[in-house]
């Protein structure tokens, strides 16, 4: 598939958001002199870098301004962010130009229980202004060392649980239990994809996450024994209304940021079904007007709330 996403199709399922468009608070933030009824949504939508790792950042940031999504959860893949500090500096330089801001980085592994190895990469996010790690496989014996960084540098540290194949972090209910005595900023980042697949119920994942639940990565599956069954958010058997629900519920601050794993070599048409969809769920939560538009060249303000 080609790697150059064309206009036509830019155009084509730019007609897919228009349909089900409903923006997030953080957008509502630059409308303050447009007067508007609805509250804003209590759900702020991201995306994860890694949906578009066969991409470089000037066509990642190309894509997000089509789907109108200015917070990312960045991923040192291709030149996304790289932990070079001068590179890491361009890709920050790039990303406040375009209006794109930094709210989560990940995942980050942490495989050495050593203070400068940890230690870099919290500067690593500490440069980027960014306030949650997503970390992957870290082992339980090194999440003390861990918890010394994050409340030295005031950072919240996210494990990613990664399904049944994780020997250490199948479901983000283990996290939970390792994480239950330690620093509050010690907490998950629940994968729902890998939760149902590990036979935990998501809804209820998120309710036991309660504050520890620092970031969201949000797909879906037709088959909740089957990695290989992901489809477009709205598409599978996630039950993303309920899941939205019980992030509200418990006001949730942080972002739920959609991770396209499939199609990488063309995965947009995906992304905008899934952001189609997810604006769709908050439509009918009642949370935002199917009236309300902003368009893909209309000036955007760089805020994404907390």
């Amino acid at each position: 598939m080609p790697n150059n996403y064309s206009r036509r199709d830019f155009v084509r399922y730019g007609a897919l958001i228009a349909a089900g468009f409903a923006v997030s608070r953080d957008v509502f933030a630059l409308a303050s002199e447009r007067p508007s009824p609805d509250e804003a949504s209590p759900i702020l939508l991201g995306i994860a870098s890694y949906t578009f790792r066969n991409f470089n950042r000037a066509q990642m940031i190309g894509f997000m301004k089509q789907l109108n999504v200015r917070a990312l959860n960045a991923k040192d893949v291709k030149d996304h962010l790289p932990t070079d500090a001068q590179q890491e500096a361009a890709a920050l330089a790039d990303y406040a130009a375009a209006g794109i801001k930094l709210h989560a980085a990940g995942t980050i592994y942490f495989p050495k229980d050593e203070d400068a190895d940890i230690r870099s990469k919290f500067e690593y996010c500490k440069r980027a202004g960014i306030g949650v790690i997503v970390a992957g496989d870290p082992a339980p014996e090194t999440l003390p060392r861990i918890e010394k960084f994050v409340k030295e540098y005031d950072i919240r540290f996210a494990i990613h649980n990664h399904g049944p194949e994780d020997k250490l972090w199948h479901s983000p209910l283990d996290v939970l239990k390792a994480v239950k005595n330690m620093d509050p900023r010690m907490g998950c980042c629940i994968d729902v994809g890998h939760t149902a697949r590990a036979g935990t119920d998501v809804v209820q994942a998120i309710r036991e996450a309660g504050p520890r639940l620092f970031n969201v990565h949000m797909k879906d599956l037709r088959n909740f024994e089957s990695k290989e069954s992901q489809v477009a958010v709205g598409d599978g058997t996630m039950p993303v209304r309920k899941m939205f629900e019980a992030l509200i519920a418990m006001k949730y601050q942080g972002f739920v940021d959609l991770e396209y794993e499939i199609h990488p070599d063309d995965p947009m048409p995906g992304v905008m079904s899934s952001f189609t969809n997810m604006r769709g769920v908050l439509v009918d939560l009642g949370y935002v007007s199917q009236s309300y538009r902003i368009s893909s060249t209309e000036k955007q303000e760089d805020h994404f709330g907390p």
